[in-house]
């Protein structure tokens, strides 16, 4: 039975209690306010509807991650790193990067990131929560990902690409970063093989909980976040294709 949330309230229903079919499903209603945002991300539940359609609140079993030392990258994704003189940055354009995100999903499966999903999570940006990659390649913004911290793990939403390999060297850049400074997890919320293909591992929804409730036992470094270029990690080391 899906929960309805209260209205006046931004607790939800123990994850444990979410959906075998569909996987994850957990509760419907409530708003996208900060407020909840946040307290959902902490207990290890996002939102993910689609527009005309009420707000659906997720947990699945099992749950994608990757651990930001154990990137895969490929021989063929080193050498497009080392070929391009790409520039990655951090918190430089997140309302380009978000509505970039959209409009790639949009043209490519239909969208989940609604105008209503990109004002709350714009908002979030602004409270200094939710948090953005960009790739650039002649000063031309060509790949991002965008997500939401919570202690030391990054919540990843959504990635987008206009030149081959861009969302690729931006979860690279971004997971070498945010390892050396600490991190400790990233949560990609549900695998696929071009996920899996980068190294994501499959964590039971109770360990998963278990790790990012003890990554908020602390925070990331406040000047992580501060908008600024990345530094380049070198020749990433690869495994063969």
């Amino acid at each position: 039975m899906i929960v309805q949330l209260d209205p006046f309230s931004i607790s939800f229903p123990p994850a444990a209690t979410a959906l075998h079919e569909p996987n994850g499903l957990l509760a419907v209603g409530g708003d996208l306010s900060a407020e909840r945002l946040l307290y959902a991300y902490q207990n290890g539940i996002f939102p993910w509807f689609s527009d005309n359609d009420p707000i659906l609140w997720w947990s699945p079993n099992p749950r994608a991650v990757f651990y930001p030392d154990n990137i895969h990258v490929s021989r063929s994704l080193a050498k497009a790193a080392r070929k391009q003189p790409w520039r990655v940055t951090i918190n430089n354009q997140f309302a380009e990067v978000i509505d970039a995100c959209a409009r790639q999903r949009a043209d490519n499966e239909g969208t989940w990131i609604t105008d209503e999903m990109m004002d709350a999570y714009i908002n979030l940006h602004r409270l200094g929560c939710a948090h953005s990659v960009e790739v650039w390649l002649d000063e031309k913004l060509v790949g991002g990902l965008y997500g939401v911290s919570v202690g030391k793990t990054f919540c990843g939403e959504s990635m987008f690409h206009t030149a081959t390999n861009a969302s690729k060297i931006a979860l690279i850049q971004f997971a070498n970063a945010f390892h050396k400074s600490g991190g400790e997890l990233i949560d990609c919320q549900v695998g696929n093989p071009h996920l899996f293909s980068l190294g994501a591992h499959e964590l039971s929804r109770e360990r998963f909980l278990v790790k990012l409730h003890s990554s908020q036992t602390s925070t990331m470094p406040s000047q992580f976040w501060t908008p600024r270029q990345l530094e380049s990690s070198g020749s990433p080391t690869c495994s063969s294709d």
